[in-house]
């Protein structure tokens, strides 16, 4: 199977890390704090990270005979909409991230296959699929606003928690109708 070629990496990138300052010496150690703006479409259908805002990075990068050990953790906000009644969801989170990026010709090319660790390119690698991994698997696929929210009415739509406690809807059979009728008048 042919190797994929990767894009070339731009240290510009607020998501692409420059190792220049980590000596290759299994076991030296180097802190990594800065506040990143998001990439895009990080999240799910009715939960995400907001395009472009912060994204705080509390990293420590370790030199490993293998390549760079990155770990630490991610935090940010999220927005979306509760599955149970679509209100609004203005949440923070704190994700833990742990990820290998192989040198290049390292035995981890022979090792492992193309996706399963990050690659380094020269001193440089993309940390956006690691902080996107970490971000999205945590997320819920039907996050609600609260524990406890009840939702809408299946019947009219309207809030649960709006209605009284005796709300509901008489079900009528279409075939009875008529004479309930009857009864009114």
């Amino acid at each position: 199977m042919p190797k994929q070629t990767q894009k070339h990496l731009d240290p510009r990138q607020p998501l692409v890390v420059d190792t220049t300052k980590l000596p290759r010496q299994p076991g030296a150690t180097r802190a990594l704090k800065r506040v990143v703006p998001a990439p895009a479409d990080l999240g799910l259908e009715l939960v995400s990270v907001p395009t472009g805002s912060d994204l705080e990075l509390d990293l420590s990068l370790t030199s490993v005979s293998e390549g760079v050990y990155v770990s630490g953790s991610v935090r940010g906000s999220l927005s979306g909409e509760c599955g149970r009644c679509l209100n609004e969801i203005d949440q923070k989170f704190d994700v833990e991230i742990a990820e290998l990026f192989a040198y290049a010709d390292s035995t981890t090319e022979e090792t492992t296959d193309e996706d399963e660790v990050g690659r380094m390119q020269g001193d440089l690698f993309d940390l956006e699929p690691a902080v996107r991994d970490a971000v999205v698997l945590t997320l819920p696929t039907n996050p609600v606003c609260r524990p406890d929210c009840p939702g809408l009415c299946p019947e009219c739509g309207v809030h649960l928690d709006d209605l009284p406690a005796d709300h509901s809807h008489d079900d009528v059979d279409p075939r009875w109708a008529a004479l309930r009728n009857l009864s009114e008048n």
